[in-house]
């Protein structure tokens, strides 16, 4: 049977947190243990590079997203692991793919609407702040995802467009030049595809909402206490559809765990007792690969080397499908 080829990259745009480990990595780890996928995982600099334009943060974010692959259990021999601007076929695939892209579809895109939209509303120009890069960013990130003929993306509710424009281009290009990319499809797990930040909102940087993923104990338990709550009394029975407490504790907890507490918020429990049994069961599980973590950031010649040998495994796929591309264009 022929093994799916599975794709995720996170961008070095902040410290890791909660939302990034639960909505992408845990996920995507657990694909990697299913024998009957192919898995690629990548540090999206150069995707990164529309928000950040300082050289050292850039430098210590990438290295920051690398590390955290790595303490939370990527293996880069079973995987290919890379850093997006080690892989400059992705690059050149990215202009080939903007000239089969429709403005009007860049326009509807996520972000840049969203952009747009907050401009609007704070009386400033519609484009102020656009930079190129980020309104081209759908077709950067379809030419991640068509390069390494991607099967399944696994994704959050809010990215399941850029797959979508990763298939039109491909089959805008498959229309005029033949069966050459595969079509992809998203993944996504539902039950926790919008986490909840500390206000309640979606858990963003763009919010400064997050609790970062390895937090020191004593800051990661002040962060956990911010976490908004209802007025409940503490023998009010609790809604754990709605409790970003619940929502966060079932993501650390094992399974026995999860139905007791979720008995324990029926039956009454204080808000304050449930941050603590939630501090337990998260800074438990952060321990080890807190402490991996650590060594890795001192490390960051171990890090170059093993982003390095992935990019070597990367090209091998690359290198010879840019070549058909190229030939299928005339170029």
């Amino acid at each position: 049977m022929m093994k799916k080829q599975v794709l995720t990259g996170i961008k070095p745009t902040g410290r890791i947190h909660l939302g990034n480990y639960i909505g992408a990595i845990k996920p995507a780890l657990r694909l990697a243990e299913n024998v009957s996928y192919n898995t690629a995982y990548f540090v999206a600099d150069y995707h990164g590079l529309t928000k950040v334009h300082d050289q050292h943060e850039m430098k210590e974010l990438s290295y920051g997203v690398t590390a955290a692959w790595l303490a939370l259990g990527l293996n880069p021999d079973r995987a290919i692991f890379y850093r997006q601007s080690d892989v400059p076929e992705i690059f050149e695939l990215s202009w080939i793919l903007a000239c089969f892209a429709p403005k009007g579809i860049m326009n509807r895109a996520h972000a840049y609407k969203s952009m747009v939209e907050d401009n609007q509303n704070s009386g400033r120009e519609a484009d102020a702040g656009v930079n190129m890069g980020l309104f081209t960013y759908p077709i950067l990130m379809a030419a991640d995802i068509l390069l390494f003929q991607t099967e399944l993306v696994p994704v959050g509710k809010d990215q399941i467009q850029h797959v979508e424009i990763a298939r039109d281009l491909a089959e805008n290009f498959n229309k005029q030049y033949g069966e050459t990319f595969v079509l992809p499809e998203y993944i996504i797990q539902e039950e926790t595809s919008v986490l909840p930040g500390l206000d309640g909102r979606k858990m963003s940087k763009s919010y400064n909402n997050t609790i970062p993923l390895f937090e020191e104990p004593k800051k990661l338990q002040k962060l956990i206490n911010k976490i908004k709550t209802d007025s409940s009394t503490p023998e009010e029975p609790k809604d754990t559809e709605s409790s970003v407490i619940f929502s966060l504790y079932k993501e650390f907890a094992t399974s026995d765990q999860v139905e007791e507490m979720r008995g324990r918020f029926q039956g009454g429990i204080g808000w304050g007792e449930a941050k603590k049994e939630l501090f337990g069961v998260m800074n438990s599980f952060i321990e080890e690969p807190r402490s991996k973590y650590k060594e890795l950031m001192a490390n960051p010649h171990l890090l170059d080397s093993i982003l390095q040998m992935g990019a070597i495994k990367a090209r091998e796929k690359t290198i010879p499908f840019m070549k058909e591309i190229k030939r299928k264009i005339g170029i």
